[in-house]
């Protein structure tokens, strides 16, 4: 079994959504060995900050928190598309063909990947016609290897177009040693209550299938 851990690395220096320093993490510690008899470490920090899930809480009002994101939809097979060619945001037409279906769990590995700063303030993201698509598709949920699935769009019709179908979306992966295919992906966010969004230890399992009931 070959597990590759696809999150990204919390500290005080990571990447930030469009490099903004108040995004950054704060993680410290409070008691250490010898000094003290313990060794206890704090951390403050957007829950949107590292790889994180997206509940429709986030951009609806009104609607659903992270803990009602069912699990069984976090630990399920997950298919990677490769859109490294990609050069600014991903359309419909850059989906059309890659034959996504109906309840696929998809993830987008772009040249985000590649870059230390998750490309930047210019990343790779979904535009309205490929979230369009893909939630015409039906698709359980997608991924995304920067710290948003949109960049700038007025309305947030990207994040709008998919939680409004209840599409869970999942940001800030590492993609860049994921070749493309079909793995088992687990991401289970903390549990949090109330919250619009998750820190999310996110893995997938090479060859590995989830057995169904």
């Amino acid at each position: 079994m070959h597990i590759i851990d696809i999150s990204m690395t919390i500290h005080n220096e990571m990447a930030t959504y469009k490099n903004r320093p108040e995004k950054r993490p704060n993680h410290f510690v409070e008691r250490a060995m010898p000094k003290d008899s313990a060794n206890e470490t704090a951390l403050h920090m957007n829950l949107h900050t590292g790889t994180h899930l997206d509940s429709p809480l986030h951009m609806i009002e009104g609607g659903s928190n992270t803990m009602a994101l069912p699990l069984e939809k976090l630990i399920t097979q997950a298919r990677v598309f490769d859109l490294t060619q990609v050069k600014d945001g991903i359309v419909r037409e850059d989906l059309e063909g890659l034959g996504i279906r109906k309840g696929d769990f998809v993830l987008l590995k772009t040249s985000n990947s590649f870059d230390p700063l998750c490309g930047g303030e210019d990343f790779v993201f979904v535009k309205e016609s490929g979230a369009r698509y893909l939630a015409e598709v039906g698709i359980s949920g997608v991924g995304i290897d920067t710290l948003g699935i949109e960049r700038a769009q007025e309305g947030h019709e990207t994040h709008i177009s998919l939680l409004s179908r209840d599409i869970i979306i999942l940001e800030g992966l590492r993609l860049a040693d994921v070749n493309p295919g079909e793995y088992l992906l687990i991401a289970l966010p903390v549990k949090i209550q109330d919250a619009e969004g998750a820190p999310t230890r996110a893995v997938l399992v090479e060859g590995a299938t989830l057995q169904k009931a």
